[in-house]
C-alpha cells in the first residue's frame, strides 16, 4: 500500500496571498480544499504547537463563506489552554463558529468562569467579549457573581469591556458603567435601536455628543488612544453611528450634526485604514439623516476617493454605498463615472460585479452612447458568471435610452454576437418585434443578419433572428440595394445554402431548425427560380425524427400541393416596373389569372396598357384593368380568363406605359405557368 504524505500547511499570510491571487472561483476553491484537508489532518495529531495557527487559517476560510464547522471543538481546547496566544485564537473562533444554540458553547462556560477570575485583565477581557458575543441568558446568570465583582472594581478597562458585553441582560448595572464613555455610547446605541421610544430622551444628548466628537477630531496626538494618527477611531465610529440613529427622520438633531460631519469629512486622513473607517461611518451618517445637499456631495466625493484605494475591500464597500444612493444623488455619483468604469477591469470578481451594477445604474439618455461602449467592451471579456447579468442590463438600458432604432438594433446584435448563449429567452421575440416596427431599416437589418449568419451559426439566438429576418425580408436581400449599408449581391442559391447549413448543422437546436425551415418556406413566395429546390428541402423534413419539425414540414408540403397555383412567377422587370402573373382559380369551365404591375420608382407611371395574345386553340377573355395609372411605389391589376384546353398554354403580352420623360413598349413571351394551373 502506498501512502501519500500531505505537504505541510503554509503560513496564514501565504495562504491569504494565494487565495486573493486566485483568478477564478474554481482556483480559489481548490486552494481552500487542499488547505482544509491539511488542517483536518493536523487537528487529529497530538499538540505540536500549530493548533492556534491552523485555527486562525480556518477562521479566514470561514470569513470567505466556506464550511469551517469542524473547528468548533478545537476552539474549546484552545480556550482551556494556559497560553495566552492560544486562548486568544480560541475565543475568537468561539465568537465566529459557535452560538448559544450549539452544545459546544456549553463546554466553554467553565473556562469563561475561570478566566473572569484570572490575574490578567487581558484574559478577563477575552472572556467578557466572548460572553457578550454569544452568551445566553442562562450562561450570564451562572456568571453573574463574577461580572458583578468586575463591575465594582476600579479598573476602567475591565468596566468598559463589561459594559459592552452584558448590557442587554443586566440593565440594572447601567449606573456602574455610565462613567465609561465608550461603553455608555454602545449602551445608548443598542437601547435606541431596540426601543425606539427612547430616541426622544437621548436626542437631548446630541449637543454633548457633538462636542465630544469635535474634541476627538481636533485633539492632538494621544498615545493611549491614537491609531495610525487618528484619535480613538473606535470611539469616533461609535459616536457617529449613534448620531446617525438619533438624527434619522429628525430635522433638529440633523441640523445640530451637519457642521460636525463636514468637519470630520475635511479633517480626517483617508490614507490609513483607521481614517477610512471614520470617513465611511461619516458618509453613512450623512446619507441617513436630513443632511444638506452640499454635505451629500462631499460624502459622494469621499466614496469616489475610496474607489482609488489600493485595498479591494475599501473599493467594494465604496461601490456598495454608491449603489444605495445613486437614485437619490445621481448627478453627484455621475461625476465619478470614469473611476467606476475603470473598476470593471479589476481582478476581483466581487468588485467587478459591484462596478457592473453601478455602471448600469448610471446609464442615462445623455451618456448612453459612451457608457454602452464601455459595457460592450466589458462584455467581451467578462467572467462567465457575469455575462447573463451584463446582457440583461445592456438590453434594459438600450430599450430605455436608445437614441435611435438603428442604434438599438446594432447594440442588440452586438450583444448576441458576443454573448448570445447567455441572453434571456425573451430576447429573440423582443428583437423580432423591434425589427418589425423599424420599417425603414428592414433592408439594412436583413443584410447585416445575413452576413452574421454566414460568419457563424453557433449562436442560437442570433441564428434564429437571422432566419426569421431572411424569411420575412429575403426579397430585399436578393435585390442587392441598400442605402444604409454597403450593398452585397446575393443569389437565391446563396440564401438557400445558408439556411440549409443551419438545418443540417449539429449545433442547431430543434427551435433553430424550426426557424430555418419556416424561413425557407417563406422564401418560396419571394424568389423565382428555386421553388423546386425549396419544395425538395421541405419534403426531406417530412420524415424528421423531431416531431415539431416533422409537423411543420408536412403542413408546408400540403401548402405546396394545395395552393401552389396561387404562386406568382415574375414575367417582366424593367425601369422599375414589375409584371407578376398569378393563377387565382381554376374550374371545369375555365381558369382565371391575374397580371399585377408594380411601380418601385419615385415617379408616376401613366398610360399603362396590357395586351395579350394566345394560340387559336385557346379562348381568352380580358377584363378591364383596374386603371392605367400606377402611382409611385404603387400597383395595378388586370384579370384574364381562359377556356380550358388540353394543349400547353402559351401567351404573349405587350406592355406599354409612359414615365416622366420617356415612353416604353415591350413584348413578353410567357411559355410556362404554375403546374397545377394547366
Amino acid at each position: 500500500m502506498v501512502v501519500h504524505a500531505m505537504s505541510p500547511s503554509v503560513r496564514l499570510q501565504e495562504m491569504i496571498r494565494v487565495i486573493r491571487g486566485a483568478r477564478t472561483q474554481g482556483e480559489e476553491r481548490g486552494v481552500i480544499q487542499r488547505e482544509c484537508a491539511a488542517i483536518r489532518a493536523q487537528f487529529r495529531q497530538a499538540d505540536n504547537g500549530t493548533r492556534s495557527h491552523n485555527l486562525a487559517k480556518l477562521l479566514y476560510v470561514h470569513m470567505l463563506g466556506y464550511p469551517a464547522h469542524f473547528g468548533q471543538m478545537e476552539c474549546v481546547r484552545l480556550i482551556a489552554s494556559p497560553r495566552y496566544n492560544e486562548k486568544r485564537v480560541g475565543y475568537l473562533g468561539a465568537m465566529m463558529l459557535l452560538d448559544e444554540k450549539q452544545d459546544a458553547s456549553l463546554l466553554i462556560t467553565n473556562s469563561i468562569k475561570n478566566d473572569l477570575s484570572h490575574s490578567s485583565q487581558y484574559v478577563q477581557s477575552l472572556a467578557l467579549c466572548t460572553l457578550g458575543c454569544m452568551g445566553s441568558a442562562e450562561m450570564c446568570r451562572d456568571l453573574a457573581p463574577e461580572i458583578d465583582r468586575l463591575l465594582r472594581a476600579s479598573n476602567s478597562y475591565i468596566k468598559k469591556k463589561v459594559s459592552m458585553s452584558v448590557w442587554q441582560l443586566f440593565p440594572s448595572w447601567f449606573g456602574l458603567i455610565a462613567g465609561v464613555l465608550h461603553g455608555a455610547v454602545v449602551l445608548i446605541t443598542e437601547l435606541c435601536e431596540r426601543n425606539p421610544e427612547t430616541l426622544e430622551q437621548f436626542r437631548k444628548a446630541v449637543p454633548e455628543l457633538v462636542q465630544i466628537m469635535k474634541g476627538l477630531v481636533m485633539s492632538g496626538y494621544s498615545p493611549e488612544h491614537n491609531v495610525a494618527g487618528i484619535s480613538d477611531p473606535f470611539l469616533q465610529v461609535r459616536i457617529l453611528r449613534l448620531l446617525r440613529i438619533l438624527g434619522r427622520n429628525n430635522e433638529t438633531a440633523s441640523d445640530a450634526v451637519n457642521d460636525l460631519l463636514a468637519q470630520v469629512a475635511t479633517n480626517t486622513d483617508s490614507s490609513k485604514t483607521a481614517g477610512s473607517a471614520v470617513l465611511y461611518e461619516t458618509v453613512l451618517t450623512v446619507m441617513d439623516i436630513k443632511s444638506e445637499s452640499g454635505l451629500r456631495v462631499l460624502a459622494v466625493n469621499i466614496l469616489g476617493r475610496f474607489l482609488l484605494n489600493n485595498d479591494r475591500n475599501i473599493r467594494y464597500i465604496s461601490m456598495t454605498s454608491l449603489q444605495k444612493i445613486v437614485q437619490t444623488d445621481h448627478n453627484a455619483v455621475q461625476r465619478h463615472r470614469g473611476t467606476i468604469v475603470d473598476c470593471l477591469k479589476d481582478q476581483d470578481a466581487s468588485v467587478k460585479r459591484r462596478a457592473l451594477e453601478l455602471s448600469l445604474a448610471l446609464v442615462s439618455a445623455v451618456n448612453i452612447r459612451s457608457l454602452m461602449k464601455e459595457l460592450l467592451l466589458f462584455l467581451s471579456s467578462c467572467p462567465p458568471e457575469l455575462r447573463a447579468h451584463t446582457t440583461s442590463g445592456i438590453f434594459n438600458a438600450a430599450e430605455r435610452y436608445a437614441p435611435s432604432q438603428r442604434w438599438h438594433i446594432d447594440t442588440i446584435l452586438h450583444v448576441l454576437t458576443t454573448a448570445g448563449g447567455d441572453v434571456r429567452d425573451e430576447t429573440v421575440p423582443n428583437l423580432i418585434q423591434l425589427i418589425t416596427t423599424a420599417t425603414e431599416l428592414h433592408c439594412y437589418t436583413v443584410h447585416k443578419l445575413y452576413r452574421a449568419l454566414i460568419a457563424d451559426i453557433s449562436v442560437q439566438s442570433l441564428v434564429q433572428v437571422a432566419c426569421w429576418c431572411i424569411g420575412e425580408y429575403g426579397d430585399l436581400l436578393l435585390r442587392g440595394e441598400c442605402e444604409e449599408t454597403e450593398p452585397v449581391q446575393v443569389a437565391e442559391d446563396d440564401v438557400l445554402d445558408a439556411l440549409e447549413t443551419v438545418l443540417q448543422s449539429h449545433m442547431s437546436s430543434p427551435a433553430t431548425r424550426g426557424f430555418a425551415l419556416t424561413a425557407t418556406m417563406k422564401l418560396s413566395t419571394r424568389i423565382t427560380h428555386n421553388v423546386d429546390r425549396i419544395r425538395s428541402i421541405v419534403s426531406i423534413y417530412g420524415s424528421c425524427i423531431d416531431v415539431e419539425l416533422q409537423q411543420r414540414a408536412v403542413e408546408y408540403n400540403a401548402l405546396f400541393k394545395k395552393y401552389d397555383h396561387m404562386r406568382y412567377v415574375i414575367v417582366y422587370e424593367k425601369n422599375g416596373v414589375t409584371l407578376k402573373l398569378q393563377t387565382d382559380r381554376q374550374t371545369d369551365t375555365g381558369m382565371t389569372i391575374t397580371l399585377t404591375a408594380t411601380n418601385s420608382t419615385d415617379r408616376e407611371i401613366t398610360s399603362l396598357t396590357l395586351q395579350a395574345a394566345v394560340p387559336k386553340s385557346v379562348q381568352l377573355q380580358m377584363k378591364a384593368p383596374s386603371g392605367d395609372v400606377i402611382p409611385a411605389h404603387g400597383l395595378g391589376q388586370l384579370n384574364i380568363h381562359f377556356l380550358p384546353n388540353q394543349v400547353s398554354l402559351k401567351m404573349r403580352v405587350r406592355v406599354c406605359y409612359t414615365s416622366q420623360d420617356f415612353v416604353c413598349q415591350d413584348t413578353v413571351q410567357i411559355d410556362s405557368f404554375p403546374s397545377p394551373a394547366w
